[in-house]
């Protein structure tokens, strides 16, 4: 009988499994002579019982079918849009004679992804081209760069390089204690010190998973919602970074939503609920935060709502200073100006255009010469400004590939190529668990708070390049001192700016080859002493030989693989703290909750869905409580499935052989202590325990063991253990033995998890 019936369900997945064909361009199969350089693509959608429309699309074009991995002419990225075309190609015009390649992704409403088989065109002939972008390079004189710092040289201003606290990745440095913990924020915020990030962009948590784990929710329900409540750590961590740096630019957006705001995100509620975040920022954390990004990280926003709902309801609340930057979507190549061009109200109401991933997602030392995202001649042409919302994603810890020495090519080509004046990075610190989810992505590294041990990588000095040397807002580009050395790459480089108010200026060098460089200073700017710093693979910012021009003029030579900043001001330095060793986890371990106050954070917990926070007890003792009591809005719900309960971690991904155990109250649903669990997807052992005294051991999906406790009293607390030796694996509830079995011998965190009601954790102990 079991044959059958996994027979019948392989049959129905094939019968109603997603299609996508009929891919057309122009309305045409595979066509020839095609003469529009910006053609349209559409294609068809079949659904199945799971998924019966489609939730999101996205496009490739390439010169090849090898490289659609990496498509080199086009890629819309991941976007969150129901129609099947036509969609209008938005790269760079195409040639006469040229042939493409092209294929298309979907995704079902409920999951589930389809690509299509490879299509192609090709181009006929192309009357009056467009002209393509070119950049500029620098001429030469017998191998000598010559650049020439004219003061009365246009350009765009200067917006500041920044970093995205989300997606729970700053989740461990909360629990750092000073000085350890301030002197990371000063790496991070200082001004002339480390990296001294220059806008700060965190997130406004949903209480589901965002990346590497969730952030809690301001407002869990309506009730809240009307008296919103500070959680979690963005605005400690928006207080700190601002009391180190009074300039400091900030901003939020959500990933996630609370439970009580589906099915449509962008309604007059969820107005409310993003401006109340600004409430709670004010009253609690004294904060003015300058930019909200008004639309579900990704997932690009609603027009209607920003200039209907959100824009009055800042203005009515005492905000009009607070800015809206959108989309933060990371598809659709500068989309929005295609509206913006034909929406005045729209246009008004969006004040910066911020996209993800302007580099695209190919981590290597290629990076930067790959097509990425490259900003529109409509979006420069619009003079709105341009960010790179979020980018890079790597680790810091690297000084070539996608590394350092990279991520400085990519600041300098955001405005030679894309006139882009802010960048922000995710993430300026990677301060989560090992084996979660982007585990090794950050500028730096703090995730050992209880020894205080961390990690200050290549990227915070490759960010220093031009954070140390000009000012958001203070500072302008000069465009015709800011270009390529080599047509044919983007790896040597360079970008001028002035400060707007003094004959002070700048420059920010990256090789790739040796270069010497002729310098002219035209009247206007200062010729006095220039400053030089200089980063290579084994040391980074270290200050060189100053330089005075000669009636204007020096020449410099530069090594290859190198970043340089060229100054004419001063105090720029390298700090520098003594680091403490690092030492593992505590072992034994025990948590008892009561070293911070009610609503606080619990110490060394990692939530990965949910939300778990100290909570006071009838007996006025404190415990740990889960607090959402339905599943949330998942910003990655159309491509991902999610991550089915709420849970925390807290311990060494390298524990083996250990007992754990923990006091339970189970005020609804089920709770879990689990061990051995690795990363944010609950693979590990879990014992779960309903409150009907139903339990079950479990390791991933697949159930080990199952039972029902005789007389078993929900309406008290209980204590669950489990024994992990080798290969045996025991569970006690109150101390009575519940089971035993053999399985694998592995390693991992602690875990203690909940369905979606308020439950209650308390006394975790984890022994030898």
């Amino acid at each position: 009988m079991r044959l059958i019936v996994t027979f019948f369900l392989c049959f129905c997945s094939v019968a109603y499994a997603i299609e996508v064909k009929d891919l057309k361009c122009e309305s045409k199969t595979n066509p020839t002579g095609i003469t529009k350089t910006h053609p349209s693509f559409s294609w068809t959608f079949v659904g199945d019982k799971t998924s019966s429309e489609q939730g999101g699309f996205r496009i490739m074009m390439a010169t090849s079918i090898e490289k659609l991995k990496y498509p080199d002419i086009w890629d819309t990225g991941p976007t969150s849009n129901s129609e099947t075309g036509p969609y209008l190609y938005l790269g760079k015009p195409l040639k006469s004679g040229q042939k493409v390649y092209w294929q298309v992704s979907v995704w079902g409403n409920n999951r589930g992804v389809k690509h299509s088989e490879p299509a192609w065109f090709e181009m006929g002939e192309i009357v009056n081209s467009k002209k393509t972008f070119e950049p500029r390079i620098f001429e030469q004189k017998e191998g000598v760069v010559q650049i020439f710092l004219n003061p009365k040289d246009k350009g765009r201003v200067f917006e500041g390089i920044g970093g995205v606290s989300a997606g729970a990745s700053t989740d461990l440095l909360y629990d750092y204690k000073d000085p350890y913990q301030s002197q990371i924020l000063d790496i991070l915020f200082k001004p002339k010190f480390g990296a001294g990030f220059q806008h700060l962009k965190v997130e406004m948590g949903g209480g589901e998973n965002s990346t590497c784990g969730s952030e809690p929710s301001h407002a869990i329900s309506r009730e809240e919602l009307k008296n919103p409540v500070s959680r979690g750590y963005e605005f400690w961590l928006m207080r700190e970074a601002k009391n180190r740096n009074k300039d400091l630019i900030l901003e939020y957006l959500p990933w996630s939503f609370p439970g009580y705001l589906k099915p449509n995100i962008y309604t007059k509620e969820s107005a409310e609920y993003f401006v109340s975040f600004l409430d709670v920022a004010k009253r609690d954390w004294n904060l003015d935060i300058d930019w909200v990004a008004a639309a579900e990280n990704e997932n690009y926003t609603d027009r209607d709502w920003l200039v209907n709902e959100v824009r009055p309801l800042l203005d009515a609340r005492g905000y009009k200073n607070v800015k809206i930057q959108g989309p933060d979507d990371n598809s659709g190549d500068w989309q929005i100006f295609e509206e913006l061009e034909k929406d005045p109200e729209f246009d008004k109401v969006i004040e910066a255009a911020g996209y993800h991933y302007v580099t695209g997602r190919e981590f290597n030392e290629n990076m930067v010469d790959g097509r990425g995202r490259p900003t529109t001649d409509k979006a420069k042409a619009s003079g709105k400004p341009l960010w790179a919302s979020e980018d890079w994603s790597w680790t810091g810890k690297d000084w070539g590939g996608a590394g350092a020495l990279n991520l400085a090519r990519l600041y300098n080509k955001f405005y030679i190529r894309d006139k882009i004046t802010k960048t922000l990075i995710w993430a300026p610190i990677g301060s989560i668990y090992e084996s979660v989810t982007w585990d090794k992505a950050g500028a730096m590294k703090a995730n050992s708070p209880w020894s205080g041990y961390y990690e200050v990588w290549p990227t915070i000095w490759a960010t220093a390049h031009t954070t140390q040397f000009a000012e958001p807002n203070k500072w302008n580009y000069l465009d015709k001192a800011c270009g390529l050395f080599d047509a044919a790459t983007y790896k040597g480089s360079c970008v001028t700016l002035k400060e707007k108010n003094s004959d002070n200026w700048s420059m920010i060098i990256c090789t790739e080859e040796a270069e010497t460089l002729a310098i002219k200073i035209e009247k206007g700017l200062s010729d006095k002493m220039v400053s030089v710093w200089k980063s290579d693979e084994n040391n980074q910012f270290v200050q060189q030989e100053c330089i005075l021009p000669i009636k204007g003029k020096f020449v410099i030579n530069l090594d290859p693989k190198c970043i340089y900043s060229l100054t004419t001001t001063t105090g720029q330095q390298k700090g520098h703290y003594e680091i403490p060793n690092e030492t593992a986890f505590p072992f034994p371990y025990s948590e008892d909750y009561e070293d911070r106050k009610a609503g606080d954070l619990p110490k060394y917990h990692s939530d990965q869905t949910g939300s778990f926070e100290i909570a006071k007890k009838e007996d006025g003792t404190n415990c740990l409580k889960q607090i959402n009591t339905e599943q949330g809005y998942d910003w990655m719900r159309i491509y991902r499935r999610s991550n089915i309960k709420p849970n925390t971690l807290v311990g060494d991904v390298n524990w083996k052989d250990f007992t754990c155990s923990v006091d339970v109250f189970i005020e609804g649903g089920n709770v879990e202590l689990g061990g051995r669990v690795k990363g944010s997807y609950l693979k590990g052992y879990r014992f779960i325990l309903e409150k009907n005294g139903e339990w079950k051991l479990v390791f991933d999906k697949k159930t080990l063991a199952e039972g029902n406790i005789d007389g078993f009293d929900g309406g008290i607390w209980h204590n669950i253990k489990l024994q992990f030796r080798s290969k045996e694996i025991q569970a006690y509830v109150d101390e009575n033995f519940i089971l035993k079995v053999n399985h694998q011998s592995r390693s991992g965190y602690v875990l203690l998890g909940s369905s979606y009601n308020v439950n209650l954790f308390d006394n975790l102990e984890i022994i030898d």
